[in-house]
């Protein structure tokens, strides 16, 4: 979030939200509140709709599979301001902890074979950093996997206080 300054940013549900929310709350953040897997899609419209702006897409393994159909319909469009972002622990984390498939599907193939233009996998804090950098000078669109632990350690992460209405209002603000 600190490499962020004036990007849109679509987050997926569950802990993505909560997370963005309590380490930079800021209103280019569009928090998702239920609607898990839709990120993306969401991410593809804002993408669409301001063309000069960049649209990073904060996702996670759980959410994207709900929703892999929107990997190829990103790839077809080739939209170069979108930023994809998959945080991957191979867990349900949001709903406790179930293990997703994301241990045996390599996301970032699908990604590659879904035509991004730019697709890598972190799972170094330097290479989260170094990538993202890269990532936010380029055009995309770009699909980052960041692998992440799961250490079964429930989180003390507040909830985002911001209503339904209050996050499209304030995200409308900063489009």
């Amino acid at each position: 979030m600190e490499l962020l300054d004036d990007q849109l940013v679509v987050c997926a549900n569950g802990l993505i939200s909560r997370e963005t929310f309590t380490v930079r709350d800021r209103t280019e953040n569009f928090y998702m509140i239920g609607s898990m897997g839709m990120a993306s899609s969401i991410g593809v419209g804002v993408a669409l709709s301001k063309p000069s702006r960049k649209t990073v897409i904060l996702d996670g393994d759980g959410n994207l599979l709900m929703n892999l159909g929107s990997l190829p319909m990103i790839g077809s469009l080739q939209l170069k301001n979108l930023f994809h972002i998959v945080l991957d622990n191979e867990v349900y984390a949001s709903t406790g902890n179930q293990p997703t498939i994301s241990n045996v599907i390599e996301l970032e193939k699908i990604a590659e074979s879904a035509r991004y233009a730019y697709v890598k996998k972190v799972v170094t804090n330097e290479d989260l950093r170094s990538e993202m950098a890269h990532i936010l000078k380029n055009e995309g669109p770009s699909f980052l996997l960041v692998k992440i632990s799961d250490n079964g350690v429930e989180r003390d992460i507040g909830r985002v206080d911001h209503s339904p209405e209050q996050i499209k209002k304030r995200f409308m603000s900063a489009i």
